[in-house]
Parts: structure tokens; C-alpha cells; sequence
């Protein structure tokens, strides 16, 4: 997939697979999955928010734009020592990334900044994937975070093109694939993905996955998420996705991407189990831990440690000691 270039070919062999029956859709993602990972193996990741609120971008999803009117407890810049504690909370249930968000359009450089660089060097140290996601960079910021020791740097595209301009107004599609490249071009893995239900169509997923498609080095993750609608933004009352809709598409990216982590992110809390193996059994095999998405509920860890031990997952021991409170966490919507 990754050699097709022109955007309408990428298209024509996206809508191929999406037009497929359902079932010969699965099975044709699951045995792609299973020709690149383990069938156990699905990663378990952590997402804190380091600076929570005031965002100057109008996202019309999120909780923390500061031109929504949700109500959320704005939190300055943690210090590196609270997120070391969180850091190694999520490592005790067995999570193996640490994300980190901050609500901010682009991070200026000085103290703060610095402090974040603190901060990767400190997950990393705990043998732990780092990730974080700031908004826009300049080269020289991606270069610091590589030198760092940073995995992977998450920035979605959120939806097409075309749909993009519905949902966001301060920032444009370009600004989004600038950013990408920039952290590409520093060495850095991609996570990039988007949300479902923001009032697109299913052909906007597909072109979404089309210029995924054409980065020239394919996102290393995939974050799926389904808009978790928050009072007192724009989206507040968006109907939820067709279940089967978000299906085939985990399948369609898990074909067009055989090698990246398909990630379930927000929204996770309203998919029944049957839901969850469904989407795995399509080729998704990575979640968020966590009790909390912000002010979005998330399955707790020990919810998550009994689907996966249900399904004959390795269940770390840590996921089901009642001792970790994620609900302290205060965590970004989505990644």
C-alpha cells in the first residue's frame, strides 16, 4: 500500500476492501494481522494530561479548547516528579508506552518546554515507550525530543480534508501534515490517526486513510477514536458511529498498514466486550488504560485485565490490584 502514491488509486483499493462482505473483510484483515504480529499481543498504553485547558485551537470535540464552554479543572504544567509517579503507576498494570498531552497549540521554547523534555527522558528511563503530543513543532523542538529519547509523537489528522474545516477553524489540514513531516523528518515514529462521528461520512474515513497512506513513512500508530460527545462543545449532541462501520474500518487500516498498531482510543468505555474483540479480531491491538479520558469515562484496568484474561490474554498481575486509582488521572480526550 505504502507504493501507491497517486491518492485517487490509494482510494479505488481502499473502497475495494470497504465494499467487501463484513465477515470476508475480517478474515482478510485478521490474516494480515496474524502475518505481523503475535496474536497476543496487544499494547497497553497510558495517556496523562501534563497541561490540561486553555487551548487556543476551537477543536469543536474537545473539552479543553478555550473556546468551548465545557467544564473542565484547568491544571498548569506537572512537574517531572508527578509524572514519574504516574509513569510508574501505569507501568505496575503493565502498560508499555506513556503518552503524554498538553493542551497547547504549539510549545514555546523555555522552561516548560524544557520540563517536557524532562519528562521523556524520565519514562524512558523507566524502560517504558514515550510519547507525547503538543500541537505544532519546529524542527529544532522534534530534534530536542528525539535527542530526548522520544518514541513516537502523536498529532492527528482528526478527518478528511474536505470535513476538516467543520470541526476546526484556527488550524489548517496543512499546518496538521507539516507538523507530521517535521517529526518524521527528525528521526521521530508518527501516531497519527483520527476520530469517528463528527458528523462525516464514511467516504471522509477512507480519505482520511488515503493521506495516511501517502505520508512517505507510514504512521508507526493508528489511534481510532470514537467522539466521546462532551457538553458545552459544538459536537455535544453528535449521534454515536454505526458499530460495523467502525469495524470495517479497523479492518480497511488494519490492510492498508500491516505493520502499525491499530490503537482503540476514546470511546472505548460504550463498546460491549463483543464490540472490543470484534474490532481486535479486525486488526486492532492496542488500548488505552486508564479510568478517565478527561471528563470522559474509560474502562478501568482491572474492566480491561477481565476482557483480555476472557479472550486468553496475558494479563499483567498489576491490572487487577485494587490499589491503582486511574481516576486521578487527568487525561486528554483523545490521541
Amino acid at each position: 500500500m505504502s507504493q501507491i502514491k497517486n491518492q485517487s488509486a490509494i482510494l479505488e483499493t481502499l473502497h475495494g476492501w470497504y465494499a467487501l462482505p463484513l465477515l470476508d473483510l475480517v478474515y482478510k484483515a485478521a490474516t494480515i494481522h496474524r502475518e505481523n504480529f503475535a496474536t497476543d499481543d496487544i499494547q497497553r498504553c497510558v495517556l496523562l494530561s501534563i497541561k490540561t485547558g486553555g487551548c487556543p485551537e476551537d477543536c469543536g470535540y474537545c473539552s479543553q479548547s478555550s473556546h468551548n464552554a465545557a467544564d473542565i479543572d484547568r491544571t498548569p504544567l506537572l512537574t517531572v516528579e508527578e509524572v514519574r509517579e504516574k509513569a510508574e503507576a501505569a507501568k505496575a498494570i503493565g502498560a508499555t508506552r506513556f503518552c503524554m498531552g498538553a493542551a497547547w497549540r504549539n510549545p514555546k521554547d523555555g522552561e516548560s518546554f524544557d520540563r517536557v523534555l524532562e519528562m521523556v527522558k524520565t519514562v524512558r528511563g523507566l524502560e517504558m515507550e514515550a510519547c507525547v503530543t503538543l500541537g505544532m513543532l519546529t524542527p529544532s523542538q522534534a530534534k530536542r525530543l528525539k535527542e530526548a529519547g522520544l518514541t513516537a509523537y502523536n498529532h492527528n489528522l482528526d478527518t478528511s480534508r474536505e470535513h476538516y474545516s467543520e470541526v476546526i477553524q484556527t488550524r489548517t489540514y496543512d499546518d496538521r501534515l507539516d507538523t507530521v513531516r517535521t517529526v518524521a523528518e527528525a528521526g521521530i515514529s508518527v501516531c497519527c490517526g483520527g476520530i469517528l462521528g463528527m458528523g462525516e461520512s464514511e467516504e471522509d474515513r477512507l480519505k482520511l486513510l488515503a493521506e495516511l497512506s501517502m505520508m512517505p513513512i507510514p504512521p508507526e500508530s493508528i489511534p481510532i477514536n470514537l467522539l466521546v460527545p462532551i457538553q458545552g462543545t459544538p459536537l455535544e449532541n453528535a449521534p454515536p458511529v454505526d458499530p460495523f462501520q467502525v469495524i470495517r474500518l479497523i479492518a480497511v487500516t488494519r490492510l492498508a498498514f500491516p505493520k502499525a498498531r491499530v490503537r482503540l482510543s476514546a470511546g472505548r468505555d460504550k463498546m460491549e466486550p463483543t464490540y472490543q474483540t470484534l474490532c481486535f479480531l479486525a486488526g486492532a491491538n492496542s488500548i488505552f488504560y486508564g479510568d478517565k479520558l478527561l471528563t470522559a469515562p474509560n474502562p478501568t484496568s482491572s474492566d480491561d485485565a477481565s476482557l483480555l484474561e476472557s479472550l486468553g490474554l496475558p494479563v499483567p498481575e498489576g491490572a487487577r490490584k485494587p490499589s491503582y486509582d486511574g481516576r486521578k488521572m487527568k487525561l486528554p480526550l483523545s490521541v
